[in-house]
């Protein structure tokens, strides 16, 4: 397994994270524990932030907050100068309650509730990004009825078909998101948008996808966009003032991803806006940037207690562990691949290749296909790499399991971000109407 930041293995034999023993944080917390290496979430989000001030440009680096939104994250990103993408009322409830300042809060999605836009006006977010006319004409109407103008911007999809997951590709044309370049629908965006009296038009947004590891979709998306402000300010007379070119920068999940630095994504970012206005006497727009999962990727670990095994001459052995697709849904989903090690004996060599599987009620609860690890027992602990981003954000209670808690290591401290759920709370909400209530044993027939 690769390790990523402040993971090292330690005179024990034991890796460790944030300088806390893998061993002695599962004995404190149990498992499966969700560990966050707060120096490595730090310095990414140092690294966007100077890449940016290098470029010498206007920018804000928003975190993508559904990646991993808790409220101790967003204490990190206010305290690095990021801004926060939020797209439901709980993650912008998150954010406020964490004190996060609103007008640093950006409200994205494609189906926004009334009740959600009047929360966010009334908590005086910075932006909305709207997505489609539906949305235009019920910011305006809610804006008005609370007498404010709210700041827009409007995603368009540039028609760019970026080299990653279909599943998790977003800039192309056929896409639930935005309005769509080709078709003529972004600019009849910005026209609507310019004639409502309650939205303030900051400019536009576009976001070709997740897991991009090349360079070209960034700049053609640029370029695309670019192109699109000024046949805008030709026809319109309009200028934006912002240009946000979202998120999707990869991350080193396995080996052959190949992610770059952030000054190469910013870099050529930056170059290609740069080059589309040059000589143009455009205004150079502020530019924005969206990352979640290259912030806190793979700043996470999952630990687990190996449990059964299975060994099936010929066809293969598997290692179940207490966790499963209940915290860690993406090999489901995406069929995402992850690498692992013994935590508690990461010197170890290995032995033989294995399959680790989840302890849910579903074949397809697999975490690792092929694992290479050492003979294992029951009670080792594995430990699953890059498990920061939409593994805790995406986790749910099937089978009725309890999520795991998820705890920030540095500098040798670690401390609870998020308690275990207990038995109690899987039931929290439960309630068992009055017709279904058994009656005493002793009551007449």
């Amino acid at each position: 397994m690769h390790l990523h930041g402040t993971s090292a293995i330690n005179d024990r034999g034991h890796l460790q994270i944030g300088g806390c023993d893998a061993t002695e944080l599962a004995a404190t917390f149990g498992t499966p524990l969700y560990v966050m290496d707060e120096a490595l979430i730090r310095q990414r989000c140092r690294e966007f932030v100077g890449a940016f001030r290098e470029s010498g440009l206007g920018f804000q680096v928003a975190y993508a907050s559904k990646a991993f939104c808790v409220k101790a994250m967003c204490r990190i990103v206010e305290d690095e100068g990021l801004s926060l993408d939020v797209v439901s009322e709980g993650e912008l409830y998150t954010a406020l309650q964490a004190g996060f300042p609103a007008d640093r809060i950006h409200f994205h999605g494609n189906n926004k509730t009334p009740s959600e836009i009047e929360m966010a006006i009334d908590a005086g977010i910075g932006c909305f990004v709207a997505d489609n006319f539906t949305e235009l004409a019920l910011l305006n109407a809610i804006a008005a009825e609370k007498g404010r103008t709210v700041q827009v911007l409007l995603r368009i999809t540039p028609g760019v078909h970026a080299h990653t997951h279909e599943y998790i590709t977003t800039g192309q044309e056929d896409s639930k998101f935005g309005f769509d370049l080709k078709s003529g629908a972004a600019f009849r965006a910005v026209e609507t948008t310019l004639g409502l009296p309650r939205l303030r038009l900051l400019g536009v947004h576009s976001h070709i996808g997740s897991q991009i590891f090349e360079l070209p979709g960034f700049r053609l998306a640029a370029a695309k966009v670019v192109a699109f402000a000024l046949d805008v300010r030709a026809k319109l007379g309009a200028t934006f003032a912002v240009i946000n070119l979202g998120g999707g920068f990869g991350i080193r999940y396995v080996d052959g991803d190949t992610p770059l630095p952030a000054a190469e994504y910013v870099g050529a970012i930056a170059a290609s806006v740069r080059e589309g206005f040059a000589d143009s006497g455009y205004p150079l727009p502020d530019i924005w940037i969206e990352p979640g999962r290259s912030i806190v990727g793979d700043a996470g670990t999952t630990l687990y207690t190996i449990g059964s095994t299975k060994d099936i001459p010929g066809v293969r052995k598997y290692v179940a562990v207490d966790g499963g697709m209940t915290d860690n849904p993406r090999p489901a989903l995406y069929e995402s691949r992850y690498e692992a090690l013994l935590a508690n004996r990461a010197n170890d060599k290995g032995e033989e290749v294995v399959s680790i599987a989840g302890k849910c009620c579903e074949s397809g609860d697999m975490l690792i296909w092929d694992a290479s690890l050492p003979k294992v027992n029951a009670g080792d602990l594995l430990a699953v790499a890059c498990t920061g981003a939409y593994n805790y954000a995406m986790a749910s209670n099937y089978n009725r399991i309890r999520r795991p808690a998820v705890v920030f290591v540095k500098d040798g401290q670690a401390d609870v971000a998020v308690n275990r759920e207990s038995l109690d709370d899987i039931l929290r909400n439960d309630v068992i109407p009055a017709r279904l209530a058994k009656q005493p044993a002793n009551a007449e027939a």
